[in-house]
């Protein structure tokens, strides 16, 4: 664990509290260990065994409780299995394979085929949505609808936010609270809760810092199911114009959405991912 974390009592803190959200749960679900190449696989389950599936793919820095807003909606209509992602502070290994290869998607074939999923509607946030486009270009067949919020491998990768983090981290926790506040676009009241917890992850956490491979103008072409793009026109990390641009002009069957005066961290689109995941 030290290899993702800066103290074996910081891991121990962030998986403590990762626990009891996973407790709380806002709907009754099954806890799925899978093992796989890269080490076991934390998934956790909601809905009718006999829905159709739904594959969700957090963020960087965040693990399944990024989906506990959506998923009493989802579940209804869907199996939902929310995905830790390998090398981030969520239960699954932490292991982190390389990107520029095809090891995060043998390391999904593995987890589908554990679930019994042939082919499924992947969410996925951030890396994560970098993560589902990566394995609808290398397994179309097994992808059929692609959500994807703020996600990575599109627009241009912005890096001046990270010396005014670095810079505010100086200035201790109240530091890392503003820092986090810039990259995550959280200046709200009502988002306090959130930033709360990415400042206990990001005290505790070394996150990955390696830029994410852009996918080509061709790999986004022969995506040929529905996608639903959603970014905010305030997010620090991606260049949103530049994703919404590409979306548009390579992807054949996309909806795209900017919204306005919105950072990197995208809430409240429970219902307009449910409407296009139900076609």
């Amino acid at each position: 664990m030290s290899t993702i974390y800066k103290s074996d009592a910081g891991a121990n803190e962030i998986q403590r509290r990762y626990r009891e959200a996973l407790d709380s749960w806002p709907v009754p679900a099954e806890h799925l260990r899978v093992p796989t190449r890269e080490g076991e696989t934390f998934v956790v389950a909601s809905g009718p065994e006999d829905a159709p599936p739904l594959l969700l793919l957090h963020g960087s820095g965040a693990n399944t409780t990024m989906w506990r807003d959506d998923v009493a909606s989802w579940s209804r209509q869907f199996r939902t299995y929310a995905v830790d992602l390998l090398g981030e502070p969520g239960l699954s290994a932490p292991s982190r394979p390389p990107l520029d290869s095809d090891s995060h998607a043998r390391w999904l074939d593995e987890v589908l085929e554990a679930l019994g999923i042939t082919s499924a509607p992947i969410v996925g946030a951030s890396l994560g949505g970098w993560v589902a486009l990566d394995y609808a270009t290398r397994r179309p067949e097994r992808v059929t609808r692609l959500a994807l919020l703020c996600p990575g491998g599109l627009g241009r990768q912005k890096s001046g936010w990270l010396a005014k983090a670095l810079l505010l981290r100086l200035f201790g926790p109240s530091g890392i609270r503003r820092s986090a506040g810039v990259v995550a676009g959280l200046d709200t009241p009502q988002a306090r809760p959130v930033l709360d917890n990415i400042v206990l992850t990001f005290t505790h956490f070394k996150p990955r810092m390696e830029r994410l491979p852009v996918f080509s103008d061709d790999a986004l072409r022969r995506l040929a199911i529905p996608v639903l793009a959603i970014v905010g026109d305030r997010d620090v990390l991606f260049d949103s114009q530049g994703t919404a641009h590409r979306v548009h002009q390579h992807v054949p069957r996309a909806t795209v959405n900017v919204l306005p005066d919105v950072g990197h961290a995208i809430f409240g689109q429970t219902d307009p991912i449910l409407a296009f995941l139900r076609g």
